[in-house]
């Protein structure tokens, strides 16, 4: 049975214990990044290949619909002052013409034509998922998210800091505060920050399966420019490849029930000895398998590797010599 399906007194124990064991964790201060800006209009920062096409793509079709409306509006006003009644045109009676009936059945193909073929390549690049160096199983649940790293064989739950799922009211208290400051974040993160976060590496090529565990969620980072519904009886997939180190924030985008709004997604992406200490960290706080195991695993016959491993585990099998 999973610790998160305690009654909510013990869950807000257990989430300030994971507050409190953060100071353990080897990821220092990073800057954040990817976080909504009160009043904003425009995209977060694209730390992703996948994020940068969205970008681009999005001002291309801008400039295409503004062109087409600043031309339908000039005609309509070309023409409601070139042919007014007042200055003694009268109005014809015809059925067709056939040249602008052409003109405006061929000029929309065409437009449409020249979108699809800039939009279809960046949506298979969304689609087409590659082989990942990392592999992160997340799980939806009401209201809070869960993280399974496969590789190694852990996982725990990610809540946000004052969520009702902790015991909490969604009230910005002393407590929330505390509990904010002592994870590294500051008050204008409430509501977007988690007890723990989702760790890759930077460059790293992560691949995240997207389920849900009771009704439909969507996981997104926007700044990743990745999003994915996740369906209960489903295994969606995504990925991505983030550039730049930092904390980045997403919500869950499908509408699941009263405390939908409060959870929230937190990613946090470190260099690779950053990635490995946390990696070691996470192994034990979690009770996964370690680092050499894996990399025995997937080494090939007669590889150092493999007896290093297996020299490390017949280690930690000996019992103690007797007097």
């Amino acid at each position: 049975m999973r610790f998160s399906t305690l009654l909510a007194t013990p869950a807000a124990f257990l989430a300030g214990a994971t507050v409190a064991r953060a100071q353990d964790n080897p990821i220092g201060d990073l800057p954040i990044i990817g976080k909504p800006a009160p009043g904003g209009m425009g995209w977060q920062p694209a730390v992703t290949d996948l994020a940068a096409d969205i970008h681009w793509l999005d001002n291309m079709i801008l400039v295409i619909i503004t062109l087409i409306t600043l031309l339908v509006t000039g005609l309509l006003l070309w023409i409601a002052f070139r042919y007014n009644a007042r200055r003694g045109h009268e109005p014809k009676a015809f059925t067709h013409n056939t040249p602008l009936e052409i003109a405006w059945t061929l000029g929309p193909i065409v437009i449409l034509v020249f979108i699809g073929a800039f939009s279809l390549p960046i949506l298979f690049n969304q689609q087409e998922i590659p082989e990942g160096d990392i592999t992160i199983k997340t799980t939806g649940y009401q209201w809070y998210w869960g993280y399974e790293y496969v590789d190694h064989d852990f996982s725990f739950d990610s809540y946000m800091i004052g969520a009702p799922a902790t015991g909490g009211d969604n009230r910005l208290t002393d407590e929330v505060r505390a509990q904010l400051q002592e994870a590294g974040y500051s008050e204008d993160e409430f509501r977007l920050a988690t007890d723990t976060a989702m760790v890759v590496p930077v460059g790293a090529t992560v691949v995240v399966q997207v389920t849900g565990a009771d009704v439909i969620h969507s996981w997104t980072i926007p700044a990743f420019g990745v999003k994915q519904d996740a369906v209960p009886g489903r295994l969606a997939e995504l990925w991505f490849e983030a550039e730049e180190e930092g904390v980045y924030f997403g919500q869950c985008s499908e509408l699941c029930g009263i405390a939908h709004a409060y959870m929230p997604i937190t990613v946090k992406v470190v260099d690779q000895e950053t990635y490995d200490a946390w990696l070691d960290w996470a192994i034990a706080e979690y009770g996964g398998t370690p680092r050499e195991a894996v990399t025995a695993a997937a080494a090939p016959a007669g590889d150092p590797a493999i007896e290093d491993a297996a020299t490390l585990e017949d280690a930690a099998t000996l019992e103690p010599a007797s007097d």
